[in-house]
């Protein structure tokens, strides 16, 4: 077996940061658990802040300190988008603690290409999350989770493919890595027991009787000498993640810019099911408004032409909504919701257009238009089995799915003498000598009649007869006579050639 272990050693402050603005995120930042530090950056950092440090302390080191709370739900919501993500690649992943994933992908080597590229791919698609992570292999679990812990590939090597280049790495570790460790680091120190190799070259039950089992257990099973079963993670059916803001948003594009965070869960939920996105629901909690018993929320449907799978696109779309969006109030914080997801493969890359991908470029635009307009802003042509032009096609929603097909005749036997452009109302036409009168000139009837005798089934009689026209200036119309006597005008113009 090959492990591969992701460990973010900064997820909680890059949680807690994922909201700030970037003059926020450059200011001095930590995040303070039971009134001391839990985490600094590094502009912090180099003020003279540490964990474990008071609140106060760090205030004083830093007085334009922003300070935010230490929050276990906000860093476990984090973690699992990590594991999302690792989903995509392998089925066998579980989360550890000490915000750390392990994924198995000794199956998935040949898929990808090989183990360096798989860790390509992995970083790559971590990327969008916005976290900085430390990759480790090994043929263990807890021995890939120990290695990402104390190593980074990026800028040591970190990779034991076997059992014998994993106890030489191991051996360098430091004995704080192993859970049991921690617990007694002051007493290991002090015996002069600093790395792993110190461990085992004493006695077992010495060590077993001094410190417990545990450590020599958990060590055990990093080298791969005690078996270490685990429990694969399985993605839940709906996605749900809520995301407080540091500060309230005044302005949709505050909005956007901390959806975009929710968005890149979202999508690494949806790949490691397989699956791609057809709908999905914003819900906006806003700031109580004075004597209001209820907090307000403003709540968003995004629903796409064509399920997709690309967190740009769909942060297009929710920006098009947001475009018409009134805050209510200032929001403080989000929830992303999906459960209408549709499972297969994405479509295959093109290297050349064709007309699939010519469709989906219409389909995408389609969607943009639908979420800038309104779904009732945007409609198409729906044709009808009726000889009337007026009635020969009836106007839908793009969204709605067409009512029952209606028989069409074949496209050799479609009327090309017949305009694409219809005018909205006919226009009535003088007559002079019997002939029409376009413009103050007569028209030149260059073909016709075509008679349409019609509708009598619902009130709306049409018998007419329809000729092809040309004007003075060349232009083609489309005109028709009414067959039956009528008071007024009897020459109509319906439509225009292009």
């Amino acid at each position: 077996m090959l492990w591969l272990g992701l460990h973010a050693p900064w997820l909680s402050l890059e949680a807690f940061c994922a909201t700030l603005s970037a003059a926020e995120a450059a200011r001095p930042v930590a995040l303070v658990a039971e009134h001391r530090v839990a985490a600094v950056n590094r502009a912090a950092a180099e003020r003279g802040l540490k964990p474990g440090q008071k609140r106060a302390t760090a205030l004083a080191l830093a007085a334009d300190l922003l300070v935010g709370q230490a929050d276990a739900t906000r860093d476990a919501a984090a973690l699992q988008a990590l594991a999302h993500t690792a989903l995509a690649f392998t089925p066998m992943v579980q989360v550890d603690d000490a915000h750390t994933v392990l994924l198995e992908v000794q199956a998935s080597l040949r898929y990808f290409g090989g183990h360096a590229r798989l860790l390509g791919r992995l970083r790559q698609a971590l990327a969008p999350l916005g976290h900085r992570v430390q990759i480790a292999s090994a043929p263990t679990p807890l021995g890939a989770a120990l290695l990402c812990r104390w190593r980074d590939d990026l800028a040591e090597g970190a990779h034991a493919t076997n059992a014998g280049a994993l106890r030489r790495l191991l051996d360098g570790a430091p004995v704080w890595l192993l859970g049991p460790g921690r617990e007694h680091w002051e007493a290991l120190q002090g015996m002069g027991l600093q790395t792993l190799s110190d461990l085992r070259v004493l006695p077992r039950a010495g060590l077993a009787r001094r410190f417990g089992s545990g450590l020599l257990d958990d060590l055990d099973r990093a080298l791969g000498q005690r078996p270490d079963p685990r429990t694969p993670l399985v993605p839940p059916p709906v996605f749900e993640s809520r995301l407080e803001l540091f500060a309230r948003a005044d302005t949709t594009a505050q909005v956007l810019a901390a959806a975009g965070v929710l968005l890149a869960r979202l999508v690494a939920w949806a790949e490691a099911r397989h699956a791609r996105v057809a709908a999905f629901t914003l819900t906006m909690q806003h700031e109580p408004r004075r004597h209001a018993t209820t907090a307000v929320a403003t709540t968003l449907r995004i629903e796409l032409a064509e399920p997709a799978l690309d967190a740009t696109h769909l942060q297009l779309l929710l920006r098009e909504r947001l475009a018409r969006v009134e805050l209510a109030a200032p929001t403080l914080d989000l929830l992303l919701r999906c459960h209408e997801v549709m499972h297969g493969a994405p479509p295959n890359g093109e290297l050349f257009p064709t007309r699939q991908s010519q469709a989906e470029g219409l389909t995408r635009l389609l969607e943009r238009l639908r979420a800038r307009l309104g779904d009732a802003q945007v409609l198409r042509v729906v044709p009808r089995a009726d000889h009337r032009p007026e009635h020969a096609c009836v106007l839908q929603p793009v969204h709605e799915p067409a009512a029952t097909p209606l028989p069409m005749p074949p496209a050799n036997d479609l009327p090309l003498h017949r305009p694409t452009w219809l005018l909205p109302v006919p226009v009535a036409l003088a007559e002079r000598g019997a002939l029409p009168l376009f413009e103050g000139r007569e028209l030149q009837l260059l073909s016709g009649p075509e008679r349409i005798e019609s509708g009598w089934w619902d009130g709306a009689l049409a018998a007419r007869d329809y000729f092809i026209a040309q004007a003075a200036d060349g232009a083609l119309v489309w005109i028709y006579r009414e067959r039956l006597p009528q008071p007024g005008p009897q020459w109509f113009l319906q439509g225009r050639f292009g």
